[in-house]
């Protein structure tokens, strides 16, 4: 009986250690899968967050990805095909100003390689951003006073500052510019202005800078082209405006429309009897690449006949702007021309060109330049002011 008891009991303790035994092993089983549990938990945690930061990282890296993918699809402005016999290779300098930067649209446009050169005194690199990084352009930041070896079939010399306040600025450095130029303005007294006429220049006033270095650079040029072979083309630039000038240089244009767009009084100096002729700045881009590709090597007028009083321009800029501005009468500045227009004739006559844009058009086109200017520099916290004139001493007046 009691060896029945002890197997009992034996049996007992054998079922109830298997159960222990399962319990432990599930116990175990448990503990080992919560461990494994979070410890995935934390491994994915913590893999989100060396994600995050590998995201934060890359991103401005994508972003400058994107940038290059940008630069590399830019949308330019449509080209011509040239074959190698026909295309050239040009340099412009001064190709980031006012002038220089809408011949090189034309130039580029007709499918030429085009290479300009600026110091950026004037010229700005936005007037020719939308063709840098096309095959056919070359940017290249540097002084005309200072030698520069390229090798190119056609030079069209347009470094100079061209407005009187930029001029006189730096009077040594204009004679410089302009004394290794190709481009002449002279200030006439013969009326209208001929290409024999020579010019009435004072040699020691405030423009000697500007009208003594072009006539020294006239000289230059056709002492190289009789000593040495050399082929030039010699353009007198007349007045010119159009989109791309610089808002506070001090330039009849320029000054009336940005002081009607602001309220402003327009400035005139002197009673504003005295005469401009203004050409629309691709009328004369036109007339440069004629003038280039023709075989005149004596000065050729480049300009527009039609001859206007300055009060008469304050009048019919205020008209276009819509503009409440009085006009105010300021002393006359010294060594200002009092008439001034050019005789075409012979542009006409051996290049087969004249101004074909008219007045009211391109001062439309300027006008609306200049708004989109003034918005972009009032969201940038600046408006430009109109630059003085010298002037001699006196009381200004308004006239309604």
């Amino acid at each position: 009986m009691m060896k029945r008891i002890i197997w009992v009991i034996s049996g007992l303790n054998r079922r109830m250690m298997k159960l222990l035994v399962a319990l432990a092993l599930i116990a175990y089983i448990a503990s080992v899968w919560g461990t494994y549990t979070n410890m995935r938990s934390i491994q994915e945690h913590g893999e989100m967050k060396i994600e995050e930061r590998i995201d934060e990282a890359v991103a401005p890296l994508r972003e400058k990805i994107r940038d290059l993918e940008l630069s590399f699809s830019q949308k330019y402005p449509p080209v011509k095909f040239l074959s190698e016999k026909d295309r050239k290779r040009i340099l412009i300098t001064g190709g980031a100003g006012f002038v220089g930067s809408h011949l090189t649209d034309k130039l580029m446009m007709d499918g030429h390689e085009v290479t300009v050169v600026d110091n950026f005194f004037t010229g700005r690199k936005r007037n020719v951003e939308h063709w840098i990084g096309h095959e056919n352009f070359e940017l290249i930041n540097h002084d005309v006073v200072e030698p520069l070896y390229i090798e190119v079939d056609q030079i069209y010399h347009l470094a100079s500052p061209a407005s009187p306040p930029n001029y006189m600025y730096n009077p040594i450095k204009t004679l410089k510019t302009n004394t290794i130029g190709t481009l002449n303005m002279l200030d006439p007294e013969v009326h209208p202005q001929n290409e024999e006429y020579w010019g009435h220049v004072n040699p020691i006033g405030p423009r000697a800078c500007y009208d003594e270095g072009k006539r020294v650079a006239e000289t230059m040029c056709y002492a190289y082209m009789k000593q040495e072979g050399v082929e030039v083309r010699v353009a007198r630039i007349f007045n010119t405006f159009g989109s791309r000038m610089h808002m506070n240089d001090g330039r009849v244009v320029s000054n009336f429309i940005l002081q009607a767009l602001q309220g402003e009084p327009l400035t005139v100096y002197g009673s504003g009897s005295q005469t401009r002729a203004f050409q629309y700045v691709s009328d004369l881009v036109n007339g440069l690449v004629s003038l280039m590709n023709s075989n005149i090597s004596s000065p050729v007028n480049l300009g527009n006949p039609e001859e206007h009083t300055i009060l008469e321009f304050a009048e019919l800029i205020r008209s276009l702007v819509v503009s409440r501005s009085q006009i105010q009468f300021l002393p006359e500045a010294q060594d200002d021309p009092r008439r001034r227009r050019p005789d075409i004739r012979k542009a006409k006559m051996m290049l087969g060109w004249e101004p074909v844009v008219p007045l009211e058009e391109g001062l439309n086109k300027t006008i609306q330049y200049f708004s989109r200017e003034l918005e972009h520099q009032a969201n940038n916290q600046y408006i430009p002011k109109p630059k003085a004139a010298r002037q001699k001493k006196g009381r200004p007046r308004q006239h309604n």
